[in-house]
């Protein structure tokens, strides 16, 4: 994990009274030492490899303040599901194509989607501060041969 990365982190816990925990600190090195999207249940599984003493309520009361601090970014998608993307860090452009069939997230970046984001919202009079674009679509090879390699 990048240590200006891992700096900001606790700058913002510090700034909300909180205190560095070896749980935290897993979870933590847990959300942002891969680049796969993962769901909560996930990341307490991750966390646990680097130190098995995680709860699951603090791993709970951990994700929104990664999120909150803009570092971690919450994606719904969909039946009441959320998993949560560490790359808006590096890459704060990028956006995601839901699999309806196998509830995976994919990412994606396009020049010509955030040109025509922004003329949309300037066309309607805004200047964007923050855009999401999500997908949903089914998998063509899961259509065309019945099976999909992402399906688990």
């Amino acid at each position: 994990m990048d240590s200006d990365l891992r700096q900001k982190i606790y700058d913002f816990i510090d700034s909300k009274g909180l205190r560095k925990t070896v749980q935290r600190e897993a979870i933590i090195q847990a959300a942002f030492s891969t680049a796969q999207h993962f769901t909560a249940e996930e990341l307490i599984d991750m966390a646990r490899r680097i130190e098995p003493t995680v709860s699951r309520a603090t791993v709970y009361r951990t994700l929104p303040l990664l999120v909150e601090s803009k570092l971690l970014k919450e994606i719904d998608i969909g039946k009441d599901h959320k998993t949560y993307d560490p790359n808006f860090v590096n890459r704060p452009h990028h956006n995601h194509i839901i699999c309806t069939d196998c509830q995976k997230v994919f990412e994606f970046e396009d020049h010509y989607m955030e040109t025509l984001e922004d003329c949309i919202s300037k066309r309607q009079g805004f200047t964007p501060i923050a855009k999401t674009v999500r997908i949903e679509a089914s998998c063509d090879q899961l259509r065309k041969f019945g099976i999909c390699k992402n399906k688990k």
